[in-house]
Formats: C-alpha cells, sequence, structure tokens
C-alpha cells in the first residue's frame, strides 16, 4: 500500500484527506506542522506528499523549499485556497508535480496523480 503525507493547518480539510485517500485504498500520515512532516519524511518511505500553503509552523513555500532540501524525491502536490493562477504556475515551475485549488472539485482533480 503506498503511503502519503497530507500536511495542511486545517483539521477540516485534514479529515476530509483522509476519507479520500482511505476510499481510494492509500495509507495516509497527517500533520498540521511542517517540520512534524520534514521529520516522517525523513524516517518514512513515502511515496507522495500533499501539502497546503498554509501550515501550523510556517509558510507552504518555505516548507517546499525544506522538502526539497531534503532526502525526499518524491512527488509534492499542493492543495491551496489560493486559486491565482500564476500563483499555481510559479509552484509548478518551481518544481512541484501539480498545484490544485481547494475549491471546487478538487478530489476529482486530484485523483489522477494519486493513480
Amino acid at each position: 500500500m503506498q503511503k502519503i503525507i497530507h500536511v495542511d493547518n486545517s483539521d477540516f480539510f485534514r479529515k476530509l484527506m483522509k476519507v479520500f485517500l482511505m476510499e481510494q485504498g492509500f495509507e495516509g500520515t497527517y500533520f498540521s506542522h511542517g517540520l512534524d512532516a520534514l521529520e516522517a519524511l525523513e524516517k518514512e518511505d513515502v511515496s507522495m506528499l500533499i501539502t497546503g500553503m498554509a501550515l501550523s509552523d510556517m509558510d507552504g513555500k518555505e516548507f517546499i523549499k525544506r522538502v526539497y532540501a531534503s532526502s525526499y524525491t518524491g512527488p509534492i502536490i499542493v492543495l491551496t485556497s489560493n486559486d491565482s493562477e500564476e500563483e499555481q504556475q510559479a509552484l509548478e515551475h518551481e518544481g512541484v508535480k501539480a498545484c490544485i485549488a481547494k475549491t471546487g472539485a478538487w478530489q476529482e482533480k486530484l485523483l489522477p496523480y494519486l493513480l
């Protein structure tokens, strides 16, 4: 079973993601703090990282920079409340696999990256 780490400051959204990933057959570990997620990335065999841009302890851009400086080499998917196309393109230019707005049908947009 593939393992996914999800990081987001919203307890509600982490719960939604947990249900969604379980329904898709994935095991997940969920964090609100970027530092906790970074520690888990170093210790666990993780196939994908899904992160928000607002974390409890740091900015999402800072978190992504730290992920790239770590030993993790898997894909990073960003789920964000900011639906600015410029922001999404900037993150993808930085190497993020996809940037998906939390508004609307985010599950359907995320699903192809999980398969």
